[in-house]
């Protein structure tokens, strides 16, 4: 899954307009191939909505970060340097090696913009099973499985029927929109989840995902570990942890940086390691908003989370740390940028606990 932009970035940008305690930054595009949950669709009326709403925020009082430059305030807890986290295993882990299922389960599509619903599959112990996957179902189990989707996530119906699923299991934001009824249209059993994704939400998602593939009892299983995983990574944590700003960042390229704000997945990721996100404490209203050096500065995160990927498109993670918008936060001068990659970090399948130890250990001391 590599996201892109699609559109031309501008050389000369016009002067960021203020919105609050955030400067947004309307000569760059916003990319509309973002993986969900930091952003979703349909993405033209809501970035109008979205702008429109910012615009009149512009007129509201909202007081800038109390932080001083070169203070770092409760950055006992956090180790300096950049760092890539990882998962301890490439592929998820199934629960059981042959659970009982429904038959429906024979022949399984997985579509979904983070991988999660395949990965979820996989650690039920119905890999063996899964036919059909998309571009974000990477670790290698998954690699022999036949790709249904195209650029941009959207499915292919006919590489989806030349499969021959008895079910195809298929996050609510997927595309095209009449992909699903397609499908439907075929005879095909679909069962649609939720492309909202967060940490609480992730027994919720299993449940669901084993009852449409009638294994329930795996299900329960895979629940209590992550379950436990996850609370294992919350104990790892330090007490107290400091609350420190983190800042997710989407990156492509050294013109183009996105902040991730309320109901981004990204703002859950930083609660659950004992952070505060820097997009919502700057005031953001949008899961996912283009900002400007000046905003970086305002919001100052002393930890920045980026995806692999993104880190590879400015020249490496040792790269992130100098840019422009970076370089003078409490992040970037202690070079505190932490990468995982795009199809993990923000996933919310089983591996959720695994994702918040690696991350937890790559922030803390």
């Amino acid at each position: 899954m590599r996201p892109h932009p699609t559109g031309p970035v501008q050389a000369d940008a016009a002067p960021p307009e203020p919105v609050g305690k955030v400067y947004l930054n309307p000569s760059v595009p916003i990319p509309e191939d973002l993986p969900v949950p930091l952003f979703r669709r349909p993405f033209v009326c809501a970035a109008t909505a979205l702008l429109a709403a910012l615009l009149v925020l512009s007129g509201c009082s909202l007081d800038p970060l109390d932080v001083g430059q070169g203070a770092d305030p409760g950055a006992a807890h956090l180790r300096d340097g950049a760092r890539v986290a990882t998962l301890p295993q490439d592929d998820p882990v199934p629960v059981e090696q042959d659970p009982v299922a429904a038959p429906q389960a024979q022949r399984i599509v997985a579509l979904d913009r983070n991988g999660t619903l395949g990965a979820t599959v996989y650690a039920l112990g119905l890999g063996k099973n899964m036919v059909g996957r998309d571009r974000s179902t990477t670790f290698p189990a998954a690699q022999t499985v036949p790709e249904v989707t195209d650029a941009g996530h959207a499915v292919n119906i006919e590489k989806v029927l030349a499969q021959n699923p008895t079910i195809v299991l298929a996050s609510e934001d997927i595309n095209p929109a009449g992909a699903l009824g397609q499908l439907r249209a075929a005879h095909i059993p679909v069962a649609v989840f939720t492309g909202k994704r967060s940490v609480a939400g992730t027994p919720r998602l299993i449940r669901d995902i084993a009852t449409a593939l009638g294994a329930e009892a795996a299900g329960e299983k895979l629940v209590a570990r992550t379950q436990a995983q996850i609370q294992a990574a919350r104990d790892a944590l330090p007490d107290p942890t400091g609350d420190p700003t983190i800042a997710f960042l989407y990156i492509r390229g050294d013109r183009l940086i996105l902040l991730a704000g309320p109901n981004s997945g990204a703002d859950d990721l930083i609660t659950a390691l004992g952070g505060r996100d820097a997009g919502t404490e700057a005031g953001l209203t949008a899961s996912f908003t283009t900002v400007s050096t000046e905003s970086l500065m305002r919001a100052d995160p002393q930890v920045i989370l980026v995806m692999t990927q993104g880190a590879e498109s400015v020249g490496g993670l040792d790269k992130v740390a100098a840019l422009p918008a970076i370089a003078g936060t409490r992040a970037g001068r202690a070079d505190r940028v932490i990468a995982m990659d795009e199809t993990q970090v923000l996933a919310f399948g089983p591996d959720t606990g695994l994702v918040l130890q690696a991350l937890g250990k790559a922030i803390y001391r």
